[in-house]
């Protein structure tokens, strides 16, 4: 198989959190005079941390938030989590059932991120091997992430497989010198152009983790 580490991001692929995150922050932004879209989202926030998120604004829109912002969005954020965050179709099942390591690497928060696999059962299983933007110096599209993954993980990068959903998080796992799958079956990716540019064009894409043991049948542990 080749692959001995599975390197799974978060939002958008263990959890559909995207559609939660986007829709608050479209409504966050609008009562400071900032009106964007979920294309716009797609484009230039999804598999970003919060502070390039913050950068794209204030190159784009001239306006510099203040902490209250974040602080403000990222309570309400986690409230819309509490009410109506998802765990992805099968993934826990294909968690369950592979027969190499896995972890987790993401542009989310520490808090963020903890909060989010507790309220789908998967902190437990994960919360160990779960690794933050917080942890290196240049987050996604730059390979900072994964390389640090897959090092405190043991494992080369030639060796590791990462399951994405943003182009940007695509483009960094090339960066890192990995396999790389893009996961499509969040409710963000709904209607969206899924052209993948050069360096952010994916080994290959699925949008069901039902699927995952078809493409991938010698990941699965044995009976």
């Amino acid at each position: 198989m080749g692959r001995s580490l599975v390197i799974f991001d978060c939002d958008g692929v263990l959890i559909d959190s995207e559609i939660i995150s986007a829709r608050m922050l479209i409504e966050a932004l609008a009562t400071r005079g900032v009106i964007i879209d979920l294309p716009y989202v797609a484009r230039h926030f999804l598999g970003r941390s919060y502070p390039v998120v913050m950068q794209q604004i204030r190159n784009e829109f001239g306006l510099d938030l203040p902490a209250s912002f974040e602080d403000d969005y990222r309570d309400r954020l986690l409230e819309g989590f509490r009410a109506g965050l998802q765990i992805m179709p099968h993934v826990d099942e294909v968690i369950a059932q592979l027969a190499i390591p896995c972890c987790v690497a993401t542009s989310s928060s520490p808090r963020r991120v903890e909060f989010s696999l507790r309220l789908v059962g998967l902190w437990d299983r994960l919360g160990d091997r779960v690794f933050t933007a917080s942890q290196v110096a240049h987050g996604k599209p730059a390979p900072d992430l994964f390389l640090f993954a897959a090092q405190q993980m043991g494992f080369a990068p030639k060796d590791c497989l990462v399951i994405e959903d943003s182009l940007t998080g695509v483009a960094a796992a090339h960066a890192a010198g990995m396999e790389v799958w893009r996961f499509t079956g969040g409710s963000h990716m709904a209607g969206l152009d899924l052209i993948e540019p050069a360096p952010a064009r994916a080994d290959l894409r699925f949008a069901s983790f039902a699927e995952f043991f078809q493409i991938a049948p010698d990941a699965k542990r044995q009976p």
